[in-house]
């Protein structure tokens, strides 16, 4: 009898119990999920950075072996495909395909630029002019020249 009576209470969590659980897990949620959530865009961000890095690179070998930035026009197709009036095009070409951001969006190319040879930017996570935080342009000019600093 007396085994019967602790094997019964033994059998399961009370209601409360659970309660208490997942008023822990909830809690702990609520305090991590933002900061998880927080580290994505901006590595995302990050990456977009790095990202331009590379193509800005490819910009520079493409010039010193043409003497001449990619037009607005070919755009970072140049890169990858040789245009037309190419004079000394690397026939294994600067880059393996025309990158995306990583939002998925094409980087937008300028050349010639606002304030130098060529602009590159990223549109941010919402793939439009303007926007702030995560939305905001990423440009590869003002990235570069923070470095620098």
């Amino acid at each position: 009898m007396m085994m019967m009576k602790a094997a019964r209470q033994q059998q399961g969590l009370t209601l409360i119990e659970i309660l208490v659980v997942v008023a822990i897990l909830g809690l702990l949620a609520a305090l991590v999920v933002p900061n998880v959530i927080g580290r994505g865009e901006q590595a995302r961000v990050d990456m977009a950075k790095a990202n331009m890095q590379g193509i800005a690179n490819a910009l520079d070998m493409y010039r010193m072996d043409n003497g001449r930035y990619p037009t607005t026009e070919q755009g970072l197709e140049a890169l990858v495909r040789e245009p037309a009036d190419a004079r000394n095009w690397n026939p294994e070409g600067y880059l393996s395909e025309v990158p995306t951001d990583p939002w998925g969006n094409e980087y937008v190319y300028i050349s010639p630029g606002r304030d130098g040879p060529f602009d590159l930017y990223s549109l941010g996570a919402d793939g439009r002019e303007g926007g702030e935080g995560h939305d905001a342009e990423i440009s590869y000019r003002e990235t570069r020249d923070r470095n620098r600093r």
